[in-house]
């Protein structure tokens, strides 16, 4: 049900933000609720891997993106419900029946309760929310929460009506106490609304589009302007994948956009498997077990092993899934960068010559050794793509665009001698020659 991934993916693709810079979730989290905002982070750690949940999702979201359908709560409501609902757990842990919330606050969140409540019951009675097939069974559930007669003082309120105290106590005890498991069922439903309606305002907001999932096999990939959400500037790019052609081998200059381009085909794949909009014009893509991405691959300094080792380990854990039958969508960028020019050369076909068997995977591996592609031309199952670089006088300048085949581009010289490198270290030579003479009097 839920897709294979790892803490090493997550970092790759900066699913998550640090310090210095925000991640993919931070685009897509607009929502209103703190609630929210938790359920939103708990799906980016758990990608689906089931069609028809992916598709149903999808649906929902293109729905209410299509309708423009805005969130039927304020962000006030839920302030003051969600700090009144937590406080019942507070008193528990407490022990005692010491309400741990003023007179004021009770009757806020009582309030908000009431208030909450009304105001769902008439978003799932709504003509464009009943005519979403694919919401119909939460819509159900929601609704079989507030049609308990339980609750049936709470839609006779009159909203924003001030509650006698006696009021305010009888609904205190039957929201934090007695039905307190059906209004955090109903607090949870919410949540996951808000989640749906605040991605389909950034589909609409982003023009992103809505991938289609298909089954798991055959294995297929197609992506057509598919680009990096959180560029600002970005070049799009196609790439289509099948089990005739299940292995692309990327080859490029440092600078021409590989990295960017990997990360943009995996975040897509990433976004797809959760049912979300993802930054293309198309996107068909058969559903995958796992995504395994191996793009900034650091040292494991802990057990003393080497970046070589550590990439080693990477590969013997892919092929460990692999050899399990599952369906994996891989991504290695510059494999084997940690060792001697023969041996990654050499591993580098072996382990590509491998993959490329697993007609029910997809392989993405980029590379700097062009003579690794040329070995891997006699499988006809292997891609060639490659970005190119134009030389315009000594300057290098990228397209970013994937053109076909295999490119010797290395321009890493041209770069260092373009920035003047060895110019400061010879300078810097000739100074400290000069000090030594004046300070031996020579």
């Amino acid at each position: 049900m839920y897709l294979q991934t790892d803490d090493q993916t997550i970092e790759d693709l900066r699913i998550f933000g640090k310090r210095n810079g925000s991640g993919v979730f931070d685009l897509y989290n607009k929502v209103h609720t703190r609630g929210g905002e938790s359920l939103l982070k708990e799906m980016f750690r758990a990608p689906l891997s089931d069609q028809e949940l992916i598709n149903a999702r999808s649906s929902i979201i293109r729905h209410f993106a299509g309708n423009k359908t805005p969130f039927p709560f304020s962000a006030s409501i839920f302030d003051m419900a969600e700090k009144y609902l937590r406080s019942a757990g507070e008193t528990r842990m407490q022990g005692n029946d010491k309400a741990v919330l003023s007179e004021k606050e009770i009757a806020n969140g009582v309030a908000g309760i009431i208030e909450m409540m009304q105001l769902c019951r008439a978003f799932i009675e709504s003509e464009t929310v009943k005519q979403v097939e694919a919401y119909r069974q939460e819509r159900e559930s929601i609704a079989m929460i507030l049609s308990d007669s339980v609750f049936d003082p709470v839609h006779k309120e009159i909203l924003r009506t001030k509650l006698s105290y006696a009021a305010v106590a009888a609904y205190d005890v039957l929201f934090r106490v007695r039905e307190q498991a059906k209004v955090n069922r109903l607090m949870t439903h919410i949540y996951y609304l808000d989640v749906l309606l605040s991605v389909a305002a950034i589909a609409n907001e982003k023009h992103f589009i809505f991938p289609k999932a298909l089954e798991k096999e055959p294995a297929t990939l197609l992506l057509e302007g598919v680009y990096h959400p959180e560029l600002e500037a970005p070049v799009a790019n196609e790439l289509t994948l099948s089990n005739n052609r299940n292995f692309i081998f990327l080859t490029g200059a440092n600078m021409a956009g590989k990295s960017t381009f990997l990360r943009s085909v995996s975040v897509a794949m990433f976004l797809a498997h959760m049912g979300f909009p993802v930054a293309a014009k198309k996107m068909e893509f058969s559903v995958m077990d796992g995504i395994y991405t191996t793009i900034n691959l650091p040292d494991n300094l802990g057990i003393g092993a080497s970046h070589f080792y550590a990439e080693v380990l990477r590969v013997k854990q892919v092929a460990a899934e692999l050899g399990k039958g599952r369906s994996m969508f891989v991504v290695f960028d510059e494999l084997f960068r940690g060792t001697n020019v023969k041996d990654a050369h050499e591993a580098s076909v072996a382990v590509s010559l491998s993959f490329s068997k697993k007609k029910n995977s997809l392989f993405i591996i980029s590379s700097h050794i062009i003579e690794a592609g040329e070995e891997l031309k006699q499988l006809n199952n292997i891609g060639f793509l490659f970005l190119p670089t134009r030389m315009n006088g000594s300057m290098p300048e990228y397209t970013y665009r994937i053109e076909n085949g295999i490119t010797d581009d290395r321009h890493g010289m041209i770069i260092i001698r373009n920035e003047g490198i060895l110019e400061i270290l010879e300078k810097g030579k000739k100074h400290l020659l000069r000090d030594h003479s004046l300070a031996s009097g020579e």
